[in-house]
């Protein structure tokens, strides 16, 4: 009997289970190109691949290439992504491709220092793009790896700590450089790994029984499948406030403003929004004209970012352009069937869309 946790075949029984039960259909395999990759690779940072599927298809279909990417508008790019969340990985996405045109003729570096020195590239990030890309030789860290590595080898500690990350690190390296995995296989053994994580070695109720790795997992043989890896630790989110102005002017066109290039949403484009009711209501005076006591109050709306919770507090009137509006580049009244083609923050499109014209 092996011991627990060993690294020996590691990669051919993950193989195994790949060849029969892994993903073979996603969209970015067909065809497996290097911009193909890479796009896939900066969705799915933060998104499940179910939901990640019909935004890459919606992408490609429109900047089916790096230059094509390059070349687009950031409010095209945005637009594109618009619903997808995390909308820095967009800006980074367009940044990157600039710089690819600018310093690598226009394609993706295959050198993994130089594709992680692109936006929005870590370590891991640009691993996964060389390996799947050109079957090179990289090791991985997503989050589903962090947890089948950290079950399997029953490694205590949240993984997002500097010293376990570097313990993770190494257990991988070292399956990467095992023998038993080819050379012409690395793309699949990248695939498999994650797949494995997201299919079966899930955060709740893994499905150890189907799981190729079963034998040898310390935490399934500990029982500590629900314990591994270890839960960052708790921390309750604040909670913060704003006020957001729906203002339509005769036509039915909806005032939108653009957000700064920082900071929370950055440059995509929202509904006027203050801090408080009252520096709402000091906004609409020095911007727009109409009776704003008329102002109709909607159900607030709660969003929640990775490091803090908001309640979006939202009214609607009708209004008229005030003397400010013409001269600033960052308002835009637009049409209700232009919308579509702006990048909008999802709980604003939500609003927009679901309250009556």
């Amino acid at each position: 009997m092996t011991k627990p946790g060993t690294t020996r075949d590691f990669p051919a029984r993950l193989l195994a289970w790949f060849d029969v039960s892994g993903r073979h259909d996603l969209p970015w395999q067909h065809p497996r190109t290097p911009y193909r990759v890479w796009l896939s690779e900066i969705m799915l940072q933060q998104t499940q691949v179910k939901t990640a599927a019909p935004y890459f298809e919606r992408f490609v279909a429109a900047l089916p290439t790096l230059r094509d990417l390059a070349q687009a508008p950031l409010d095209d790019v945005l637009a594109l992504w618009s619903g997808l969340g995390y909308y820095a990985r967009a800006r980074n996405l367009h940044a990157a491709a600039k710089q690819c045109i600018e310093l690598h003729g226009g394609d993706l570096p295959r050198d993994l220092d130089a594709l992680t020195a692109l936006p929005g590239v870590g370590r891991s990030t640009a691993a996964a793009i060389a390996s799947q890309a050109w079957n090179d030789r990289h090791a991985i860290l997503d989050g589903n790896v962090k947890r089948v590595m950290s079950r399997y080898h029953g490694i205590d500690g949240y993984p997002g700590l500097p010293a376990i990350e570097k313990k993770l690190w190494a257990l991988v390296d070292t399956h990467v450089a095992s023998p038993q995995l080819p050379d012409t296989r690395l793309a699949d053994y990248t695939q498999a790994q994650m797949d494995l994580g997201a299919t079966l070695c899930t955060r709740a109720d893994p499905a150890c029984v189907l799981c190729p790795l079963q034998d040898d997992c310390i935490a399934r043989r500990e029982g500590r499948t629900a314990e591994l890896p270890t839960p960052k630790p708790g921390k309750t989110p604040p909670q913060k406030y704003a006020h957001v102005l729906w203002a339509e002017d005769a036509q039915g066109r909806i005032l939108m403003q653009r957000r700064p290039p920082t900071g929370i949403w950055a440059s995509l484009w929202t509904l006027p929004q203050a801090d408080d009711a009252t520096a709402a209501r000091g906004w609409f005076d020095e911007h727009l004209r109409g009776d704003y006591d008329s102002a109709h109050a909607l159900p607030p709306i709660d969003h929640a970012f990775s490091h803090y919770k908001l309640q979006l507090h939202a009214v609607r009137m009708r209004a008229e352009p005030g003397d400010r509006i013409g001269d600033n580049d960052a308002l835009r009244w637009v049409a209700r069937e232009e919308l579509s083609s702006l990048g909008i923050p999802a709980p604003i499109r939500k609003l927009l869309t679901n309250q009556d014209a």
